[in-house]
């Protein structure tokens, strides 16, 4: 079972998605938050295997929240999807910096909903299509200066830059393989040793990072899992 803790302000909101995943034999709400002093304090209590968060909440907001998820070493194994009702919130880029694995429009399919959650919780990064573009662009105003991308890289072999690299344009370990000439797995252990060496959470913050340093050149073509 994936375990999910609902986090909205709105309680038609949260009882829309609880009724939609107590219908799916393998999904399970553990837990609601109205704000994100109690979503932080349901994640310690309940360690979810994903957390449905919204942004705009009273008090701490989502953006807050999932910074201190992502701070916390005993939730590192809890993944956070955010949710938003703007095709251009302008907290997404900074949730994902924030270590969020991905996001969601709240108008999703219930297919896409349940899709989402199970692609996160296998440590997975999500990005809707109808935002990409304005992440895509936050990516090339906010690039880090060459000497300093030098600097964040210089701890990953040739190797490991390259399957950086294809990581941020979106491929899975599978392509990367292909790509490469590797085993999928191979390719897995590549992303891992990257993961650990830059401090990177999950994959999402993998390509975060691919963007920023400039191994992935802004084109406005999609990305996802």
């Amino acid at each position: 079972m994936i375990r999910v803790l609902l986090a909205d302000d709105q309680t038609v909101v949260r009882a829309g998605f609880r009724a939609l995943l107590d219908l799916t034999d393998d999904l399970v709400v553990v837990a609601e938050a109205a704000d994100g002093e109690r979503a932080v304090s349901c994640a310690r209590q309940t360690r979810p295997d994903v957390v449905l968060m919204d942004i705009r909440m009273p008090g701490l907001d989502g953006l807050a929240a999932t910074r201190r998820i992502a701070a916390d070493p005993a939730l590192d194994a809890v993944r956070v999807l955010i949710l938003t009702t703007f095709d251009a919130d302008e907290y997404v880029f900074e949730a994902l910096r924030a270590g969020a694995a991905g996001f969601l429009l709240k108008d999703v399919e219930p297919a896409g909903l349940r899709s989402a959650i199970r692609t996160v919780a296998a440590g997975h990064s999500l990005l809707a299509p109808a935002v990409t573009r304005r992440v895509i662009e936050e990516f090339a105003r906010l690039q880090t200066p060459l000497t300093e991308a030098a600097a964040r890289l210089a701890p990953l072999t040739g190797r490991e830059r390259e399957v950086l690299t294809l990581v941020g344009a979106g491929l899975s370990n599978q392509e990367i393989g292909r790509r490469l000439l590797m085993s999928p797995l191979t390719a897995k252990t590549h992303v891992s040793r990257a993961m650990t060496k830059l401090g990177a959470r999950d994959r999402a913050q993998l390509v975060v990072l691919a963007y920023e340093t400039g191994l992935v050149r802004p084109s406005g073509e999609l990305w996802g899992p």
